[in-house]
């Protein structure tokens, strides 16, 4: 999947941390994935459980060399994008060297900046602090929404209504709050089984 931005070439990333483990959410569950988390993000969820990572330079800048032959010393073949929110930067090389060392390149984000990169899966997750650009709902492979409180539901329809029609729909409990929304959950997914359910399994299992 192509990005129609242009971007230059950019060579050094913010990294936040990178490790190898297995992905706990959505599509991909269970398979092992080297995660890539990037500095920066200017959506501001108030229930992010990752806010360091919200300043761009209190992370390292790491070239792409060093970022690509580090995972590439892992077996597994699937590299994850996350952050922050990865698409505050051009991701157009970083994409092109994982893809020539054999890696599938998946991103998670916001959708809240302009697509750059090509992706062989991308996993949308709406928030309503900074809200994705239309562009890139179209996109998606899946739709990931995170349900903190019951208004959440509508929210996520909203955004089920602008992806393709190919486009996995998963809806997930806010962690701190899973024991009170994650049976309102089941019992809309029951009532609207277009929806499935994501768990943050890796939490579960106490992985990275």
């Amino acid at each position: 999947m192509s990005t129609t931005a242009t971007y230059p070439n950019v060579r050094t990333l913010p990294v936040m941390e990178r490790f190898y483990t297995i992905q706990g959410e959505g599509n991909y569950q269970g398979c092992a994935a080297y995660f890539i988390r990037l500095g920066g993000c200017d959506v501001g969820c108030h229930w992010c459980d990752v806010k360091d990572s919200w300043e761009a330079d209190r992370h390292p800048q790491l070239e792409l060399t060093d970022i690509v032959s580090e995972a590439a010393s892992y077996p597994g073949r699937i590299a994850v994008i996350t952050g922050g929110e990865p698409l505050m930067h051009n991701l157009d090389a970083l994409t092109a060297d994982l893809h020539a060392a054999g890696f599938r390149t998946h991103i998670e984000t916001s959708g809240s900046s302009p697509l750059s990169g090509k992706w062989d899966w991308i996993t949308l997750s709406p928030k309503k602090f900074k809200a994705p650009l239309p562009e890139i709902c179209s996109l998606a492979n899946e739709l990931k929404v995170v349900i903190f409180n019951k208004s959440d539901f509508a929210w996520a329809e909203k955004y089920a209504a602008l992806a393709g029609p190919h486009c996995k729909l998963y809806i997930q409990p806010e962690w701190n709050k899973a024991a009170e929304m994650t049976p309102l959950i089941i019992d809309y997914i029951k009532d609207n089984p277009k929806w499935q359910l994501s768990l943050q399994v890796h939490k579960y299992i106490n992985v990275p």
